[in-house]
Order: structure tokens, then C-alpha cells, then sequence
């Protein structure tokens, strides 16, 4: 008796190269999904934080237009030591109406009050550091612009990824 012939038995397992070629292929793929993903993430926050910068630079503008001046960089006292630079220029801006008014259009989330007082605000990058207001006359008049300063992704002030409102 004659056997059947056999055509083309052909072995349905998977051989270890092969797995490993599909996980090394899963792999690539995984990382350039998580680092487009970190990228967009990186970009709307710095786009968030030019919209807080634009802000309170109109803010700045409008009690500008009332007062003839910026707020002051006050220096820390007794009367203000546990409060940031931005608190204290915050509180001021707060104390002309169209000022208020912009200041009101801030994401509230960004925005922290203080010790319950409305008009003491933290004003926090939407890396959650607060900002600083940095404002230096160059003779006195108080006639260059004040510059707003975010830490950056590493939340820390005086590195490399700092974000200045001036460079904007």
C-alpha cells in the first residue's frame, strides 16, 4: 500500500527571532508614542503660559495707563516676608479696576489665593511653580517693562529652561 503524499507540511510555531523582531518592533513604536505624547504635553503648556504672560502683561499695561508707573519690586519686610514678588504685584494691580478686570481672565486653576484674602494670589505656571515678577528701572522712572519669569518643565528658577516673558 501506497502513503499518501504529503504536501507541504509546513510547522505553525513561531521561532524565537521572530518574537523577538515583533517586541524590538513593539518597543520603537512605544517610545515614539510616549515621546510625541511628552512633546504635545510640553507644548501646550509653554502655549498656556504665553496666554498667562499676554494676560498679565495687558494687566501690567492697564495700571500702567492709571498710574503712570509698574508696580514696584518690593523688597521683603517684616510686613511681607512670607509673601513671593508676584504676590505682592498682584495685590497692587488688583487695586485698579481694568487691571482687576484682565486679571479676572486668568485660568483659575494657575491662580491660588492666599491667607483668604482675595487680593493676595499666587500666580503659578501650569507647571505649578509660581511665577516671578522681576521689575528693574534702568534710570529710576521706572520706564523699562517688567518681566515676568517662569521656572520651567525642571521647576526650578536660574537653569537653562527658564521661560522669561521678555523673551516672548
Amino acid at each position: 500500500m501506497r502513503r499518501p503524499m504529503t504536501v507541504g507540511h509546513h510547522n505553525q510555531a513561531v521561532t524565537l527571532i521572530e518574537m523577538l523582531v515583533v517586541l524590538g518592533i513593539i518597543a520603537v513604536l512605544a517610545s515614539l508614542v510616549v515621546t510625541l505624547t511628552l512633546r504635545v504635553d510640553s507644548q501646550s503648556k509653554e502655549r498656556a503660559l504665553d496666554s498667562v504672560f499676554g494676560l498679565l502683561n495687558t494687566s501690567l499695561r492697564e495700571y500702567y495707563d492709571v498710574r503712570g508707573k509698574f508696580p514696584e519690586q518690593p523688597v521683603r519686610d517684616a510686613r511681607n516676608l512670607a509673601l513671593d514678588h508676584i504676590e505682592l504685584a498682584v495685590k497692587e494691580l488688583r487695586s485698579v479696576p481694568d487691571s482687576r478686570a484682565v486679571l479676572e481672565q486668568l485660568d483659575a486653576s494657575l491662580v491660588k489665593s492666599q491667607a483668604g484674602d482675595p487680593d493676595i494670589a499666587e500666580i503659578r505656571d501650569p507647571w505649578g511653580t509660581v511665577l516671578d515678577y522681576v521689575y528693574e528701572h534702568a534710570d529710576g522712572k521706572g520706564d523699562t517693562f517688567p518681566e515676568l519669569i517662569s521656572a520651567g518643565p525642571d521647576k526650578t528658577f536660574g537653569t537653562g529652561d527658564d521661560i522669561s516673558s521678555k523673551a516672548r
